[in-house]
């Protein structure tokens, strides 16, 4: 039986100062085809076309900030340098003439070495990395050596404060920070990777959120009032699944109320899979926890349209036919009012016209999600 999506999803919505088509988002996938970390006339096709097949808001995919130990891989994209911004603003420019709206999503991996699906942190090195970690701490036996100094963490604020000038002066519509999935701000956050004693870290999740709203309220200070601020957040990490940074709303809410306080319009709330609730004796999911507790507007994601697991289609080589098998429970959270915004990640990455189609029911031209077709993104 076919389900058809809530009108709700498409129709426009105004969020402050940003009007869009509908309420659809591009999750930000890193895709590592930008060359020495510049962005080519490819990148703006394959962004414009995600426009065009009918996204209400692009999100892209993590672009490093201007900080030495930002980056683990040369071929994922910079937001720094003239060469850079001068690609990623005729990626905005692509964007724009399709009639699409597009943020950038800032990030700074912290202690994470090159992308591996096992031991993430297995190794403490005498380079650039440590110097931006909360407190160096790596692997199961618990190692922990020198973190980032109050130096250290000044420049990383200041970066990610010059990453969202430069996506206002570009023309972006708004600018998303990445504290999700064990990277550097979720490193902060994640009591497995800081153990700092100072103002920084410690046993209180208040003052492992600091660095992040220091982050925002210099990220505020540098776009003024009226600029959009989006933050990504999730509990789980890539190396840790079952993590937890807040088991009860009280908890949550000692997380998100100080980043809503600096300045943050939006939460881009991060499950694997959106449809499960995030704390008992509630439906609640974690975007509709992220709004009910702060009043700021939130985007869901996670598994919308391709419901089998990315690592087994990574390493089994098998398909992943589109699903849209939740859609009666998107439907009915958002009919309900639990969160703004619907991400898409997995299956808008195949099919740049995703969104048209489920608009108009043609659930038989979705594209299937395999490997095979990650070698050939259009």
């Amino acid at each position: 039986m076919r389900i058809a999506a809530s009108p709700r999803l498409f129709d426009p919505v105004t969020i402050g100062s940003l009007s869009l088509a509908n309420r659809t988002v591009m999750a930000p996938m890193t895709r590592c085809f930008s060359p020495d970390g510049v962005v080519g006339p490819d990148v703006a096709a394959y962004y414009r076309r995600r426009a065009e097949g009918g996204v209400g808001l692009i999100v892209t995919e993590g672009t490093w900030i201007d900080h030495p130990s930002a980056s683990n891989e040369d071929s994922a994209p910079r937001f720094h340098g003239e060469d850079a911004l001068n690609g990623w603003r005729h990626v905005v420019d692509e964007v724009h003439a399709a009639g699409g709206k597009i943020v950038p999503q800032l990030w700074h991996v912290g202690m994470t070495r090159r992308a591996q699906i096992d031991n993430l942190y297995d190794a403490i090195e005498e380079d650039m990395t440590l110097k931006s970690s909360p407190s160096g701490y790596v692997g199961p036996d618990e190692r922990v050596a020198q973190g980032s100094s109050e130096a250290d963490i000044a420049a990383l604020i200041d970066a990610y404060a010059r990453g969202a000038a430069s996506a206002q002066a570009l023309g972006f519509d708004g600018v998303e920070l990445h504290g999700a999935h064990g990277y550097l701000i979720d490193q902060f956050f994640w009591h497995g990777t800081n153990r700092r004693q100072d103002k920084w870290g410690g046993a209180a999740l208040a003052d492992r959120g600091r660095f992040a709203v220091e982050v925002v309220r210099a990220c505020r200070r540098a776009v003024g009032p009226d600029f959009p601020i989006l933050f990504r957040f999730s509990q789980w990490k890539q190396q840790d699944y079952a993590a937890k940074l807040a088991t009860t709303p009280g908890e949550l809410a000692t997380l998100l109320e100080p980043l809503t306080d600096a300045g943050v319009d939006m939460f881009h709330a991060s499950q694997r899979r959106f449809w499960e609730p995030e704390f008992a004796d509630s439906p609640l999911n974690l975007a509709g926890w992220a709004r009910k507790l702060t009043g700021r507007s939130s985007i869901t994601v996670g598994s919308l349209g391709i419901e089998k697991e990315m690592l087994d289609t990574m390493f089994s080589g098998s398909q992943a036919a589109p699903s849209l098998g939740r859609l009666e429970s998107l439907n009915i959270m958002l009919e309900r009012g639990d969160f703004d915004l619907v991400a898409i990640g997995r299956a808008l990455l195949v099919d740049p016209n995703w969104v048209d189609k489920v608009r108009r029911s043609a659930h038989d031209e979705l594209q299937p999600y395999s490997p095979a077709s990650l070698a050939t993104l259009s």
